[in-house]
């Protein structure tokens, strides 16, 4: 399925009315006089800046991270349930206590669908005392299957539940239509995170493979099938095919590459060998005219590879995956065994979250608006909506600016790009329409069959979008996430609650501190409709070429410098952030943090910022925006997000500072020093 939305921090890999203010606000200049900070101490340090984490005896322009970040760097722990740690992941354990509180009083109503869901998760003697047998049954219909386009059919069943299978699908808007909604197809069928797992020449990659065997097998055996091992590697075999036809990450976020229509025949005609009648009818989609195919190569590449697998295999292979899928809602024995694997091998996290982390993150994933309403009405007042819709309006207002001063676009271009913001939607905190569950059957000590009709509830809501006009309230995000997202087919930029909150933004903190922080994320969010991807997209949401060959050019000539830059930064020994796959949130970062920094400079009126403790306002802004990206991980984790992650790790993006002539003046850096680029060399494209 084609990701329209791009989110702002995605490791893994779907009241008052939001602000839509006409055109005309949204290009007026940005408000000056900066509002003063809300009577109060801030959250963090003095002025919203906690300034005991830096390490002042490294120079800013040797290593701006550790500057601001290294005392934080040194002192913290990554929790022992954590692959990764920052200011992001310590909202998110904020917020996961807040949305336990909410679970856990609403386990005490026997009517609250959320309160039994999370109480039939939290019954862990219940859980462990059926073990595999909840989906046995599932696993019988795979094993009686007697032909491959039976197999076919259970494959679709089976991913109207949850299971991953063969292909990506999904219902969307048309990307060259927004206006309709259309079946979304793409590769799909890995059990490991990416093609490179599987196909690299690389040492700790290799090292991995033969673990995965091992916990494929594991699967078989707790499936209770014999001869584990020998058809474990048949599986590994059957998935290195499926590898070697996928297409790479960098080629798969190409809006115009990734934008391929079929007819419902041309899957017959382009993908022999896969059995489609049965599979699109499972999935009630064969009478669809037309559908968005993202990587057609791989379609037809894993279609005959279906053709060329014995349908053993195949049937071994269905069965790990659909406990794979499940095994997190099975007993400690199976959750321990998926784990082991894809938690600690893989992201090299040494201990599973406790029991109600998981139960709150499963309810807040399968019944998220039910439980967001609960949210806002506790932990989200009007006050910061208010306040975070007032900066959104400022950094959208400094955007058209810097959109007005660029010289390197045609004018007639420029008065599209100018009418593109104006069209511009942001959604601040939670939805206008919240999602009805009502049809949702929950019932209780039944975990397993709560989250079968919990995700068959949310394929089939997606598919009654067929036909209908697009619901432009949709979120795709809860309030209760830690992220934000730019959906370029809507033409809006969405941010959940939850990270309305310091450090990205603190009302009682200096406008600096939130400039560099929440300002520079709301850039980085709204220049994503104007990064490599994004620019492609017209005012209504519509993939076309609207700009002239010669902006194309320019605009190219200007991105390959940042591709460069980062291609140039090694986390790892042997391992380089990939410039290409990161050019949009790197884009996203520079653009969000220049057009944030404009906005900060003119909501002064001209005035001086004052000085707090020593540091100015535009140090205070810049090193707002390192606080938030401190961040540590554990190795296996930075390598998969090297390999499969659009965004770079923490250090790199605060490292855009490099790309901003003001940083250099704030922090006095000169020729010699490590992160220092002459004039020519600071990337700026918008």
């Amino acid at each position: 399925m084609r990701a329209a939305a791009i989110m702002l921090l995605a490791s893994t890999m779907f009241g008052s009315a939001a602000l839509a203010a006409a055109p005309a606000l949204l290009l007026q200049p940005v408000a000056t006089g900066a509002a003063p900070a809300v009577a109060g101490a801030p959250t963090y340090g003095s002025f919203g800046f906690d300034d005991t984490g830096m390490d002042k005896s490294v120079k800013p322009g040797d290593n701006f991270y550790d500057y601001a970040n290294g005392g934080w760097d040194k002192t913290t722990q990554i929790p022992q349930d954590r692959s990764s740690y920052g200011m992001f992941h310590k909202l998110q354990d904020l917020s996961l206590a807040r949305t336990r509180t909410i679970l856990e009083k609403a386990a005490q109503d026997r009517n609250s669908k959320i309160g039994l869901f999370y109480a039939s998760f939290m019954d862990q003697a219940s859980v462990d005392a059926k073990g595999i047998a909840p989906i046995k049954p599932w696993l019988a219909d795979i094993k009686a299957a007697p032909t491959k386009a039976a197999l076919a059919a259970e494959l679709a069943k089976l991913e109207r539940m949850g299971v991953g299978g063969l292909f990506g699908s999904g219902v969307g808007p048309d990307d060259k239509d927004p206006t309709t909604y259309i079946v979304q197809f793409g590769q799909a069928g890995l059990g490991l995170p990416d093609r490179d797992y599987y196909l690299k020449p690389d040492a700790a990659l290799a090292k991995i493979r033969p673990q995965y065997v091992a916990y494929v097998a594991k699967f078989l055996t707790l499936a209770g099938e014999p001869d584990a091992d020998a058809r474990a590697a048949a599986i590994m075999a059957f998935e290195t095919k499926l590898a070697q036809v996928h297409w790479t990450r960098i080629d798969s976020r190409d809006a115009d590459k990734t934008y391929n229509k079929w007819t419902r025949a041309e899957f017959d005609a382009k993908a022999p060998g896969f059995p489609w009648k049965p599979y699109l009818t499972g999935l009630g989609i064969d009478a669809q005219p037309t559908f968005l195919v993202a990587q057609p190569t791989a379609l037809t590449g894993e279609a005959a590879i279906f053709a060329q697998t014995p349908l053993s295999v195949l049937k071994d292979y269905l069965l790990v995956r659909t406990v794979s899928s499940y095994a997190k809602y099975l007993s400690s024995d199976i959750v321990a065994a998926n784990f082991a694997f894809r938690g600690t091998v893989l992201s090299g996290t040494p201990e599973n979250q406790v029991r109600w982390k998981r139960g709150v993150n499963l309810v807040s994933n399968e019944m998220g608006e039910a439980v967001g309403q609960d949210y806002v009405a506790a932990y989200f007042p009007p006050e910061a909506k208010a306040a975070a819709d007032a900066l959104v309006h400022n950094i959208i207002a400094a955007f058209g600016q810097r959109i007005r001063a660029v010289t390197w676009m045609d004018p007639a271009t420029k008065q599209k790009a100018l009418a593109k913001l104006a069209a511009f939607t942001p959604k601040i905190g939670y939805p206008t329409k919240w999602r009805d569950y009502s049809t949702l059957v929950i019932k209780p000590g039944d975990l397993v069959g709560n989250v079968s009709r919990a995700e068959a509830f949310e394929y089939q809501r997606n598919l009654n979008k067929l036909g209908h006009p697009i619901d432009r309230t949709e979120w795709g995000m809860t309030p209760m996430e830690i992220n934000a997202y730019a959906n370029p087919v809507m033409n809006e930029i969405v941010f959940p609650a939850a990270i309305l909150q310091p450090p990205f933004f603190d009302p009682k903190a200096d406008p600096a501190v939130n400039y560099g922080g929440i300002g520079a994320v709301i850039g980085h969010e709204l220049s994503h409709h104007f990064d490599d991807q994004g620019r492609k997209y017209d005012l209504t949401g519509k993939l076309t070429d609207w700009w002239t060959p010669q902006d194309v050019t320019r605009f190219t000539a200007l991105t390959d410098e940042l591709v460069k830059q980062y291609d140039a930064y090694e986390p790892l020994p042997g391992q380089h952030v990939q410039g290409a796959l990161t050019l949009g949130e790197n884009m996203a970062d520079l653009n969000g943090l220049k057009t944030s920094y404009d906005a900060y400079k003119l909501s002064l009126g001209g005035k001086a910022a004052p000085v707090l403790d020593g540091f100015t306002g535009d140090e205070r802004f810049y090193l707002g925006w390192a606080q938030v990206w401190r961040t540590k991980y554990r190795e296996p984790q930075l390598r998969q997000q090297l390999l499969t992650d659009p965004h770079s790790p923490g250090q790199q993006r605060v490292d855009e500072v490099r790309n901003m002539d003001p940083w250099y003046k704030a922090f006095d850096v000169t020729k010699g020093e490590t992160l220092y680029l002459a004039p020519p060399e600071r990337v700026q494209v918008w």
